[in-house]
């Protein structure tokens, strides 16, 4: 560290590292298309996901015998595998929030820095979850914290 570097305040010296730390347009285009990709993906199946379940129910509130259950563990069953797709739709439907945010963070030039430091997100990390908000040092800090001590978000 140069002498000029540690006389800096601590603001400057996190503004130059988020300046440094910026990703090059073409790595930014190239995780924009990525998130792109995946939302269409997402967007996909939550709409395939709402429609089975949808006609399903729609079935069964028709009256149409020949698809109603006969056993009770059937019934069972059914109501079961309702719950789990809707339990997958939502989690689906927080991905596409994720998604989205990251696609805002771009057009705030902002993608690839850390929300928690400030400092820069690691593009394998990027490759592997280009949502991603957190370092992975700052992430396994607030996996790490307890849950009441958490910082906000």
């Amino acid at each position: 560290m140069t002498e000029k570097r540690k006389k800096t305040s601590r603001g400057e010296i996190s503004q130059h590292r988020t300046k440094k730390g910026r990703l090059a347009a073409a790595d930014i285009e190239h995780f924009k298309q990525m998130l792109l990709e995946k939302r269409e993906e997402i967007l996909s199946n939550v709409n395939e996901m709402e429609d089975e379940t949808l006609n399903k129910s729609r079935l069964n509130a028709a009256g149409d015998l020949s698809s109603m259950p006969i056993h009770m563990a059937d019934l069972g069953t059914d109501n079961y595998d309702q719950e789990f797709t809707l339990g997958l739709m939502d989690s689906e439907r927080k991905l596409l929030k994720e998604i989205d945010d990251a696609l805002q963070r771009i057009e705030n030039g902002v993608y690839g820095l850390c929300e928690g430091t400030g400092g820069r997100i690691a593009k394998a990390r990027l490759e592997a979850q280009p949502w991603a908000r957190y370092c992975v040092e700052y992430a396994r800090k607030q996996e790490q914290a307890e849950p009441g001590q958490q910082t906000q978000d």
